[in-house]
């Protein structure tokens, strides 16, 4: 019952059923005979049949022995009570028949051998679960056709927000059916393309940006090689340095978010071993303490440079970092460091771009303050996503959450 349309049969048929419901008791209430008034109209057409079974003992429409079926006693004694009252004594048995719930046998003594035979209605209530159960099925049946069509708007709506992608892009969908379903998927489509023509806009504009840098770079730097004082040429060629890594960062970042990469299952646990191996060659201390097979999806150069950059955070604004690879229903890659941790309310803000939690350290440690921004990119890329917390015991912890695949 978690569809739309599901819900939509649901309630028609509760709520068509619970109507139905409420009109039959009140016709029951008001309009049926009371037991008494019925019982007393059967009693007096009994009391006639003992007369006519009286004067003709011997007939051939007597019975010679009362009815063997299941006795119900709170009926035969209603039954002798209406007599009673019209002066009256009857000696009646009433049992239930044996092909019909729905109908007793009166067994009605006429003569020391002879019984009259009567079938006649029951006095009980109405199966009043088996009229409903009848409307259930013929309303079930309609509410389910009705909310089909009802909620294939809403349907369409669904689905699209479910098939939005990592990257943003919305399914295209057909335009096609009744009148109301196409001015949804028409609009649909139409948020779909502005939307992808507002993010394409974005990535060319930061794009461009990036690129448009390079040239007053370059010419910043041949102009600072000209620069006498060796401190002051330093400290330019320092800020040049700088500005280039954030244009160059800006620039992978659009890359990754555009891109179309080719995806191939890897062995996750072994392309750690290799980022871990290849950054503590370069006197990075990092180190791997448990991993276990598992395999991904990804575009292999894309997921380790994602890797790469926390595996980085960790060795250097953490102090020295451990990473652990686990599996089961998905991949979890745990990057735990040394280091002060991130004040709790800027915990938020660490995938905005060029966030830095500390800014002293901006000159301390190279970086254009990217690197989580594009490794969440890429991790979403691939239908995962990265979590960060301050460990208890000191210290931050990354945790990379990948779809796992056999």
């Amino acid at each position: 019952m978690n569809t739309l349309r599901a819900k939509f049969a649901l309630l028609l048929v509760v709520s068509i059923v619970a109507v139905v419901a409420l009109i039959t008791l009140a016709m029951m209430y008001f309009f049926a005979t009371p037991k008494d008034i019925e019982a007393g109209l059967l009693a007096r057409q009994l009391i006639t049949l003992e007369r006519l079974g009286k004067q003709n003992p011997e007939s051939e429409l007597l019975s010679r022995q009362p009815s063997a079926g299941e006795p119900d006693g709170d009926a035969s004694e209603l039954l002798r009570a209406a007599a009673a009252q019209l002066g009256a004594t009857l000696d009646v048995a009433v049992t239930h028949h044996a092909k019909s719930s729905q109908l007793w046998t009166v067994s009605l003594r006429v003569g020391p051998g002879s019984w009259v035979l009567v079938d006649i209605d029951s006095l009980s209530d109405p199966a009043l679960w088996e009229w409903l159960a009848f409307i259930t099925i013929g309303v079930g049946s309609i509410a389910v056709f009705a909310a089909h069509r009802m909620s294939r708007p809403l349907a369409l709506l669904e689905a699209a927000a479910e098939s939005i992608g990592p990257d943003g892009s919305v399914a295209v969908f057909s335009e096609r059916g009744p009148a109301e379903v196409r001015v949804t998927a028409a609009a649909i489509n139409s948020l779909s393309l502005r939307l992808k023509r507002a993010m394409e806009s974005r990535m060319r504009l930061v794009a461009a940006a990036g690129h448009d840098f390079r040239t007053p770079l370059t010419r910043m730097r041949l102009r600072a090689e000209f620069v006498s004082d060796d401190e002051e040429q330093a400290l330019w060629l320092k800020d040049i340095d700088e500005l280039e890594r954030i244009a160059d960062s800006a620039i992978q970042l659009v890359r990754e978010e555009a891109t179309k990469a080719s995806v191939q299952v890897i062995r996750v646990d072994e392309l750690v071993k290799i980022i871990v191996d290849e950054l503590r060659q370069q006197n990075l201390p990092i180190g791997v303490m448990d991993t276990v097979e598992v395999y991904a999806k990804a575009d292999r150069l894309a997921l380790s440079r994602a890797l790469r950059n926390l595996l980085i955070n960790a060795a250097t604004h953490g102090v020295r970092g451990v990473v652990n690879v686990t599996g089961g229903t998905s991949i979890k890659v745990t990057i735990s460091d040394e280091g002060p941790g991130i004040a709790p309310n800027l915990l938020d803000q660490v995938f905005e771009p060029f966030f830095r939690a500390d800014r002293a350290r901006r000159q301390a440690i190279p970086g254009a303050g990217l690197g989580l921004t594009i490794s969440r990119e890429i991790i979403r890329k691939y239908g995962g996503d990265i979590r960060i917390r301050n460990s208890a015991d000191g210290g931050l912890v990354q945790i990379v959450d990948l779809p796992s695949v056999t």
